[in-house]
């Protein structure tokens, strides 16, 4: 991802424009600290849109977590007694 000083930025919009369509988002800095991200329209929409789902397990297929390489443990203590 591209890193852009907003005065940068600014003066070459229509650069940072093209940059997010045809090579991904464009981070934009202010005083160091970045501030903001460019898009393109595609990439928003399909990040951006609810999805409907058919069951739980696609869910969690299409998760927009999935690879990020987060790590959820189970516990391993043992279930609680339950009355019937």
């Amino acid at each position: 991802m591209a890193t852009w000083g907003v005065a940068e930025a600014k003066a070459k919009f229509s650069e940072v424009i093209d940059q997010a369509v045809h090579h991904g988002p464009q981070t934009i800095t202010r005083h160091g600290v970045e501030e903001v991200v460019v898009v393109s329209k595609k990439e928003w929409d399909a990040k951006a849109r609810p999805r409907k789902h058919k069951n739980l397990a696609e869910f969690f297929l299409n998760s927009p977590l999935r690879g990020s390489g987060i790590k959820i443990e189970r516990i391993k203590a043992s279930p609680r007694p339950v009355k019937f």
